[in-house]
């Protein structure tokens, strides 16, 4: 989990999509400790729960709702929530998103690729489009979106997967010149492997496995991700938009 984080966001608003565990659970609570609250989603209701608590009983400020992403409706409640429960919304981490089966595109499955388009792009455009408004009303905020290196480079056996990464980095470039005059800042980050629940399953309980792809010869840790992200979203890049870090151990260089 985050250790401490340098900068200070005291009284701030961030909203957290996939916040019940990995990087989303981490910058929630890196960002709670830095003096922020923090409204957390995600599809399952019991580690939003843990989260929240462990916010909670650290001195910090946080509230949680079930959200499918995929679901305009219950995105619009969801900024709705930050606003009831805070007054407004400063930032947003939106870092929901799923992988899908990895095969050869002719062997994907209609239904599957369908419901992962969802998530992955339409849920990113729900987050955005309802954020953007709230922050419009505050005189500006800004947004990191979570795509992979998958969205910058080409990865077989996961051609819609890498399609929908593509497509946030193209979101997040044209939405940050939408609203570049108006002090809403977008960028995106672009993880390789990271020790998360996510990859150790996807691993079969052997992370460490994947080093080998990574020129630095190691997985990264949650928190690298967490240090990039808060970094976005403060002030300390006030004049950064419409770019796509990599924290990828040099992957992304070869």
């Amino acid at each position: 989990m985050s250790g401490e984080f340098a900068m200070r966001f005291d009284d701030k608003v961030l909203l957290v999509t996939g916040a019940g565990s990995g990087t989303g659970r981490d910058a929630a609570v890196a960002f709670a400790k830095a003096g922020g609250k923090v409204v957390l989603c995600g599809r399952r209701t019991e580690p939003l729960k843990e989260t929240v608590d462990e916010i909670c009983s650290d001195g910090g400020s946080a509230v949680f709702m079930s959200c499918d992403v995929s679901h305009h409706k219950e995105v619009q409640a969801l900024v709705k929530l930050a606003v009831k429960e805070y007054g407004r919304l400063d930032y947003a981490y939106n870092n929901a998103g799923i992988e899908g089966e990895i095969t050869p595109l002719h062997e994907q499955d209609i239904e599957d690729g369908d419901y992962l388009f969802r998530v992955n792009l339409n849920g990113m455009f729900y987050c955005m489009k309802y954020e953007i408004e709230q922050m419009l009303k505050n005189g500006g905020g800004s947004i990191v979106n979570h795509s992979t290196i998958c969205g910058l480079k080409g990865w077989a056996g996961c051609s819609l997967y890498v399609a929908s990464k593509h497509g946030i980095i193209g979101m997040t470039k044209s939405a940050a010149l939408e609203y570049a005059e108006q002090g809403i800042r977008v960028n995106a980050i672009a993880p390789g492997p990271i020790r998360t629940p996510l990859h150790v399953r996807n691993t079969k309980g052997d992370p460490d496995s994947t080093a080998k792809v990574v020129p630095m010869r190691r997985i990264g840790e949650p928190n690298e991700v967490t240090n990039v992200v808060l970094w976005l979203l403060s002030d300390e890049a006030s004049f950064v938009t419409g770019h796509t870090i990599p924290i990828d151990g040099g992957i992304n260089a070869q």
